[in-house]
């Protein structure tokens, strides 16, 4: 556990596995990764003027262009594009720019993750309060300079989106909603949240357009991740404490039936990630509410054993309070931010047994 400033959300690590950045609110902390991450220098990004919207308030969820070349942070309506040469240098001018929804402070602020296309040229950043999710052209904003003509348009979402994942082929965007909109079949009958699949080329040019398909996935989803292959899509479902899987063919051939098994995990589950080539899923257990006789730890899902129907939670890691988002370094290790206790943990993802001892 590595004590870090004010309440730890996003995080990522560089391709090398030799750096990690965790958005803290105010600043980005940048950790040199050995197993044991060391803090060095942070970058500011909060009070960031910008045109039209004012001071950044911060920075949430975060994403790493596959190059290696830029962290981008979502913060109020967009997201803080950051060059990770200079943060990685404490080098001054680090950040290069922000990315920002037209229409100022009006616009829907709220934005909570972000993703990229593979080749880097796109950015999309779920807007939880504007039933959104922005698209942004990237490779205009890094060439030319970041204004307003780097957004390209929005794609409709359902209320509270917030997760966000591209498939290893850059195909598929998936975004969760934590409930439906009243125009879904079930809205007013307990309101399920969605997950929505998005032709991800198809957003670069017409994003209203963009929506493929959407499917129920249990009661405030707010978080996806894809099998390394990509044929599975997973999602914590905050609200009923269960990780759900979904086929990924069977989402675009036959949405109906591309639920593929449901797993009951801890108490309102955020952050998950894969680790062991794919064999196991370690999902956040956040207990955010403090509920009665819960605790915030980190389940271990074995994979094979959900997709049998078996029981699948094979064992439990300790947290810190309210583990919140997470990521995988390349050197194995698997980084956790506790919201609440103020701590970055890693975990030795290759002394994680595949089965319950």
């Amino acid at each position: 556990m590595l004590g870090v400033p004010s309440e730890p959300f996003g995080v990522a690590a560089t391709p090398d596995g030799r750096w990690a950045f965790v958005a803290t609110g105010t600043s980005i902390e940048v950790l040199r990764t050995a197993r044991a991450p060391r803090a060095l220098a942070p970058v500011p990004v909060a009070n960031i003027p910008v045109a039209g919207v004012g001071p950044l308030t911060g920075a949430l969820g975060e994403t790493i262009t596959r190059d290696g070349r830029y962290l981008l942070a979502a913060s109020d309506n967009g997201a803080v594009v950051i060059s990770v040469a200079r943060a990685e240098q404490r080098a001054a001018g680090a950040v290069l720019g922000t990315l920002v929804a037209p229409g100022g402070a009006t616009a829907g602020t709220g934005a909570i993750e972000v993703a990229v296309s593979p080749d880097g040229r796109f950015a999309f950043v779920s807007l939880e309060d504007a039933q959104r999710a922005a698209v942004f052209n990237l490779g205009h904003a890094l060439a030319h300079g970041f204004g307003a003509a780097d957004y390209v348009g929005s794609i409709p979402l359902g209320l509270a989106p917030v997760g966000l994942a591209v498939s290893p082929d850059g195909r598929w965007l998936y975004a969760t909603s934590e409930a439906a909109l009243a125009s879904h079949p079930a809205a007013g009958t307990g309101s399920p949240g969605t997950l929505t699949v998005i032709d991800l080329r198809r957003a670069e040019t017409d994003p209203a357009a963009s929506v493929v398909a959407t499917v129920d996935a249990g009661c405030q989803p707010v978080r996806v991740i894809t099998s390394a292959d990509g044929t599975q899509v997973w999602v914590t479902a905050r609200a009923s404490d269960d990780l759900l899987c979904f086929s990924a063919a069977r989402l675009v051939s036959d949405p109906r039936r591309a639920l593929a098994a449901i797993v009951r995990v801890g108490e309102a589950p955020v952050g998950l990630a894969a680790v062991r080539d794919g064999a196991l899923v370690v999902v956040a257990d956040s207990d955010r509410f403090a509920a009665s006789g819960a605790s915030a730890d980190l389940d271990v899902v074995n994979v094979a054993a959900a997709l049998a129907g078996r029981q699948a939670v094979v064992g439990r890691i300790p947290a810190g309070l309210f583990p919140r988002d997470m990521t995988v370094s390349p050197d194995g290790t698997l980084l956790v931010s506790n919201y609440s206790s103020g701590q970055l943990e890693a975990v030795d993802v290759a002394s994680i047994p595949v089965t319950a001892p």
